[in-house]
């Protein structure tokens, strides 16, 4: 067995030593996120200000998921936009992908072409163009504006980084199943899916998280109040509590926490983000 040198050791321990630290800067924030959650307003503003609370204040929690805020409310009308996004992003952005990827049509580096020059667009430019269609079609504060554009492609990015995926799997598949009768259709659902599933995770994760988190959609689509998504009704939380810091830092805390465990669960496919070709 190869003996590791003494410089290799050391060279090992100061990169376990910048890792360590980098993570203990990108950590930081959250520990004190959730440190000020768990204080009183006499502790937040003490000088010097204490590392953790001296007696846990667990009460600005109650705050958060009481009558006066119902965060499962406006959880669950979160996930009513979330669940349908995810689904049409994945399943339009996959076919369109697949189609770049194999098919042979018309004008085929063109379409990609301009499909990768949306990207450049900032979305401040779609904004108004986009409220003023929804807004003929009549409906403005329904969920449907936030809905129906991910089953129109599911986005350049996505669109994108599964297509490479599926350009790495050989088309020898492809063929053996054509050679059996199979249709495009059947390849891309029984071949090509299997074998991209770490990148349609990673395409599921960013866009859930995206949908968890968007703010600017909701304002601008919805102005029910009953029926705001959690990000939306955290700033309206917000303004109503912009003295109390603790109860604002646990409302974070809990927006937070749903979309920290979907990372750390899909985590491994971020790593391990090899295609299995299926041959030997």
């Amino acid at each position: 067995m190869k003996q590791v040198s003494k410089n290799d050791r050391r060279i090992r321990r100061i990169c376990t030593a910048i890792l360590v630290l980098g993570s203990a800067v990108c950590l930081f924030p959250f520990f004190w996120l959730i440190r000020t959650s768990l204080m009183d307003l006499r502790e937040i503003y003490r000088q010097p200000p204490l590392m953790w609370s001296e007696s846990p204040h667990a009460e600005n929690y109650g705050e958060i998921f009481s009558g006066e805020f119902p965060f499962f409310k406006y959880a669950l009308n979160t996930m009513k936009i979330l669940v349908p996004v995810t689904v049409g992003t994945v399943l339009t952005s996959s076919m369109a992908a697949y189609a770049f990827a194999r098919l042979r049509f018309a004008g085929k580096k063109l379409w990609f072409t301009l499909c990768l020059a949306t990207m450049m667009l900032p979305g401040a430019v779609t904004m108004i163009p986009g409220f003023i269609i929804w807004n003929e079609l009549g409906l403005i504060n329904t969920y449907w504006p936030l809905i129906i554009p991910s089953f129109f492609g599911g986005g350049a990015f996505n669109i994108f980084l599964l297509r490479q995926f599926i350009m790495g799997i050989p088309r020898e598949l492809d063929d053996a199943a054509y050679i059996e009768g199979a249709s495009f259709f059947w390849v891309y659902w029984r071949i090509i899916l299997p074998l991209i599933r770490p990148a349609l995770v990673v395409v599921t994760v960013f866009t859930a998280l995206g949908c968890w988190n968007d703010f600017m959609g909701p304002l601008i689509m919805l102005y029910d109040p009953n029926k705001y998504t959690l990000a939306l009704a955290m700033q309206q939380f917000s303004g109503s509590y912009g003295s109390n810091l603790g109860v604002i830092m646990a409302g974070a805390v809990a927006t937070t926490v749903p979309a920290v465990l979907l990372f750390l669960f899909c985590q491994r496919y971020f790593v391990n983000g090899r295609i299995l070709s299926g041959m030997k």
